[in-house]
């Protein structure tokens, strides 16, 4: 027996390859968490990362892109807060697993984004 729902994960983790990039940059600079979301994205796509770890992360992911949530994200101010408590226990539970590398590819996505275009 799954310790956890595959089906879940399944959803989870279609829904977030599908629309996690498109909710960062529509997000960045309105949430101080887009790095620690970032690091949890590389860390649930990394092959090397158990499928507790995925499921996990995958399900705080989900829930950050979904805009019908506990406080609904448009909340001037509070919006984003379920969101970043959502993730923040997710990565306190698989905080081992979130690696150098996944925050070094995170600063990497968001200095890009960021960056003035020409």
């Amino acid at each position: 027996m799954s310790a956890f729902d595959e089906a879940k994960m399944e959803g989870d983790k279609r829904l977030v390859l599908r629309e996690f990039a498109q909710k960062l940059r529509r997000t960045i600079g309105k949430i101080p968490f887009a790095e620690d979301a970032t690091a949890s994205f590389y860390c649930a796509v990394d092959s090397k990362s158990p499928a507790f770890v995925k499921a996990v992360l995958f399900g705080a992911l989900a829930y950050f892109i979904m805009p019908a949530d506990v406080i609904p994200d448009f909340l001037a101010g509070i919006g984003f807060t379920d969101d970043a408590s959502v993730l923040l226990a997710a990565m306190a539970t698989v905080k081992k697993h979130i690696n150098e590398d996944h925050r070094q590819k995170a600063r990497q996505f968001l200095e890009k984004e960021t960056a003035p275009s020409e």
